[in-house]
């Protein structure tokens, strides 16, 4: 079996779900960024992975097949700052000049008031780093399903904190992340390529 990691909008897992459906049984997991518990990036609900194509996230959600989320709430804890982001310039090789190339533009993004941020989020690489080591993160496991219709949160990701609907718990959402280990272990990835030319 394999586990399925999505760090974009659910258009190809939902397709693929739906032309080979015999298949999804080899499907171990599906661990992705997306989603959010209240709070959104691209409308006041709703996180742009999920607001792209909210449809194929309810296809995804509701496929029977177990679900990690790494949602805003616990990526926008996975901040960078700018200390750190500046220590990468130490470590001396073309993956690590790259990572703080696309950092640099994060944390200009990121810099807006409005985020309230002192660093800039790692959104994607939480769910490479559950995969890793889940000890990272403090989770709860519910109901997560996909409001498709309507007009002030379609795409928004509903989160059965409190068993209310009474629905199957079927995604592992990640709440909480130790930062310092966190950064920690993207600090020793990124050194795992020295000597590359």
């Amino acid at each position: 079996k394999i586990t399925l990691v999505v760090t974009g909008p659910m258009t190809n897992a939902a397709l693929f779900l739906r032309v080979y459906p015999e298949l999804a049984d080899r499907i171990e997991r599906i661990v992705f960024m997306g989603g959010a518990m209240g709070l959104g990036n691209w409308t006041p609900s709703v996180e742009f992975n999920i607001y792209v194509d909210p449809e194929a996230a309810k296809i995804v959600m509701n496929a029977g097949i177990p679900l990690v989320m790494a949602p805003l709430n616990v990526t926008h804890q996975a901040q960078i700052l700018k200390d750190e982001i500046e220590a990468i310039d130490d470590i001396k090789n073309p993956v690590a000049h790259a990572f703080r190339g696309l950092l640099d533009f994060f944390e200009i993004y990121h810099e807006n008031p409005k985020w309230g941020f002192k660093g800039a989020p790692l959104h994607d690489p939480c769910t490479i780093a559950w995969l890793i080591d889940p000890t990272l993160f403090e989770t709860e496991l519910m109901n997560v399903d996909v409001e498709t219709q309507g007009e002030l949160v379609k795409g928004e990701t509903v989160c059965d904190y409190y068993e209310l609907t009474g629905k199957p718990k079927n995604t592992e959402v990640l709440l909480k992340i130790d930062r310092e280990r966190f950064i920690q272990l993207i600090m020793d990835s990124l050194k795992t390529f020295d000597g590359l030319k």
